[in-house]
C-alpha cells in the first residue's frame, strides 16, 4: 500500500471516513499508477494536497485527475485548493472531467468554483454527454438546478436523450419540473423521434406533469429565459452587478420565485 508520513492533522472539512490508499503495485494498471496527489485527493488529506501541488495536472491511464477525484468525493476545500494551484478544470481525458464527476455524485457545492475558473457547464463527453445529463441520469437535482443557474443549456444533447426525456424515462416530477422552468422544450423529438411524453410510465406523475404543461410560458418566465440566452453563460455572473432591483436580480440569477420568495 502506498504510505507516507502520518499527517499530523487533517482538515475537518475534508474528511469521509477512514483514510483509503488505492495505490499497489499489486493492483490493476488504472489504481497503480496512482500518485499521492490522488490519494490525497480522494481522501480528503489537504495538508498532504499542500505539498504535492507540483503534480496538480498528473493523470491515471483513464484520464482521472486530482481535481476529478476530488470532486467525486465532494472535497470542496481540496477543489478550490487545486484550482487555485493550476488544476484544470475541464480534465484531460476522454472518459470524465472534474464537472461530470461532480454532477454524477451530486456534489454541486463543487460545481460553482469549478466554472470560476473556466470549466464549461455544456461541456461534452462522448461516453457521457454533457454535465446535465449525467446529473439528470443520476437524479441529482441539486446539481441539475446548479447547472442550469450557471446557464447550462437545458434542450442541448449532441448524443444520447435530451435531459427532458431523461428525466421523463426515470419519471422523475421533481427534474420535470426544474427543467421546464428553465425553458425545456417538451416537444423536443428525441433520436428516436418521440417526445418526453412519450417517454414517461403511464399513469405517473411525470406523464401528468407533461400533460398538464402549457403550451406557452408565463410572460414573465419567458422575459427570464429570453434575457438569460441573450446576456449568455459566460456573463451570467454580472447579472448581480446591474443597477436593478434586489428582487429582479434574485428572479433572473433563479434564486426566487416569481413572487419574491427566495428559493433553496
Amino acid at each position: 500500500m502506498s504510505a507516507g508520513r502520518k499527517e499530523p492533522q487533517k482538515d475537518a472539512a475534508c474528511q469521509r471516513g477512514a483514510v483509503v490508499f488505492p495505490s499497489n503495485p499489486l493492483m490493476g494498471d488504472v489504481e497503480s499508477v496512482w500518485s499521492p496527489l490522488h490519494d490525497a485527493a480522494y481522501n480528503g488529506r489537504i495538508l498532504a494536497l499542500r505539498k504535492l501541488l507540483a503534480q496538480v495536472n498528473s493523470s491515471t491511464i483513464d484520464g482521472q485527475t486530482a481535481l476529478t477525484e476530488a470532486c467525486s468525493w465532494g472535497h470542496v476545500t481540496c477543489v478550490s485548493l487545486l484550482l487555485q494551484h493550476g488544476a484544470t478544470p475541464w480534465g484531460t481525458g476522454l472518459s470524465g472531467s472534474p464537472i461530470h464527476s461532480a454532477a454524477a455524485k451530486g456534489h454541486a457545492e463543487c460545481i460553482d468554483p469549478l466554472v470560476e475558473c473556466g470549466a464549461d457547464v455544456d461541456q461534452h463527453i462522448d461516453v457521457l454527454g454533457s454535465p446535465l445529463q449525467v446529473a439528470c441520469s443520476s437524479r441529482r437535482l441539486g446539481a441539475a438546478k446548479t447547472l442550469l443557474r450557471l446557464g447550462a443549456s437545458v434542450n442541448r444533447s449532441v448524443c444520447g436523450d435530451p435531459p427532458l426525456h431523461i428525466a421523463a424515462r426515470l419519471s422523475s416530477p421533481e427534474l420535470l419540473s426544474v427543467l421546464l422552468d428553465h425553458g425545456a422544450d417538451r416537444f423536443l423529438l428525441n433520436w428516436e423521434g418521440k417526445r418526453p411524453l412519450e417517454l414517461s410510465p403511464p399513469g405517473s406523475g411525470a406523464e401528468e406533469l407533461l400533460r398538464q404543461a402549457g403550451g406557452v410560458f408565463p410572460l414573465m418566465q419567458l422575459c427570464r429565459i429570453h434575457i438569460r440566452r441573450t446576456v449568455g453563460k459566460q456573463r451570467l455572473g454580472g447579472i448581480r452587478d446591474l443597477h436593478l432591483p434586489t428582487e429582479l436580480i434574485h428572479y433572473l440569477l433563479f434564486q426566487s420565485d416569481p413572487r419574491g420568495a427566495l428559493m433553496p
